[in-house]
């Protein structure tokens, strides 16, 4: 990252109250503005860690990250450029009672408004560009989303350097720490349910997450490099699967697997085939790519795709 740049992340927390939608705007003590939660990401953090801790620490409202909703990016009074990322982010109810926030130094009031009144209160052109971005979303009726999350396994020691079966092939010492590095990202976006290839080096990555949770992970050898060498992979019931539970899922497997995961997730929802499942598909080990879903109507296709490759 260069360093004439300062890197954020914050989201659109977002409501729905007997049916209407409400924005969550922050007061801010220094600045006497009004604006959408965010923050600096911090040493060794992802943007997506960045944006669920600074919604927390600004609203006290814990969060799964929903869709992207676009990159703000200005002019900072020292002359350097920040760039803050945004997703859009659910506040349950549950999240909002456990909510311990007080007015302090920093905050001095949360405030939860229409989306008429966001535009008008908001002190800035940018974030109401960002919110914009989101109501266009909200107009497509696809806001209330669930993530299927492709995961390649992380980095595993080299085929030529094991005498061993390619199923029990370890991490390498690199893979391991893409494993732990992991947790945080995929926690962000909501990560519940987890399924994986048998495979050592898959069974290993989500390993930390497994722990992290307290989940047992699901194997299933449908989605195994064995499989797909022997042309024997059915990716399609285990996507199946994931979609019809409209649940937040990762899902571990192979380089070669990918592609058909990510065109099984496209085809199960009616989504347009494109080059963007190819980019999505084409990840490094110890990447993953976000597959947001519709949950009030999966069928209506991919809403978004967001890719993230390993920070390790």
């Amino acid at each position: 990252m260069s360093e004439n740049i300062v890197y954020a992340a914050g989201g659109v927390l977002w409501r729905l109250v007997e049916g209407k939608l409400r924005i969550l705007l922050i007061h801010r003590t220094q600045y006497r503005d009004v604006t959408l939660p965010k923050g600096k990401v911090d040493p060794g953090e992802t943007l997506a860690e960045t944006a669920v801790r600074e919604i927390h620490e600004e609203t006290g409202i814990r969060v799964s990250l929903g869709v992207p909703v676009g990159v703000s990016t200005y002019h900072m009074p020292s002359k350097r450029n920040k760039v803050v990322h945004y997703w859009a982010a659910e506040a349950t109810d549950a999240a909002i009672k456990a909510s311990s926030f007080v007015p302090n130094k920093e905050i001095a009031a949360l405030e939860w408004v229409s989306a008429k009144k966001a535009r008008a209160k908001l002190s800035y052109p940018v974030d109401v560009e960002i919110l914009d971005k989101f109501l266009e979303i909200r107009d497509k009726d696809v806001l209330r989303t669930f993530p299927i999350i492709a995961l390649r396994h992380a980095k595993a020691v080299p085929a030529d350097e094991w005498d061993g079966s390619d199923a029990s092939r370890p991490l390498a010492p690199r893979g391991r720490k893409q494993a732990n590095a992991l947790v945080g990202p995929l926690l962000a976006f909501g990560a519940r349910r987890i399924v994986s290839s048998p495979a050592v080096r898959c069974a290993k990555t989500v390993g930390p997450l497994s722990a992290a949770l307290g989940r047992r992970v699901d194997y299933s050898p449908l989605i195994s490099q064995d499989a797909w060498e022997e042309g024997a992979t059915d990716a399609r019931s285990v996507v199946g699967a994931r979609v019809r539970s409209r649940k937040p899922a990762v899902v571990c497997s192979h380089g070669p697997v990918l592609p058909e995961i990510i065109q099984e997730l496209a085809m199960a929802t009616g989504s347009l085939m494109g080059s963007h499942l190819g980019n999505a598909s084409g990840l490094s080990p110890g990447g993953f790519s976000v597959v947001h879903l519709s949950t009030d109507n999966p069928g209506s296709g991919i809403v978004a795709i967001e890719t993230h490759q390993p920070s390790v």
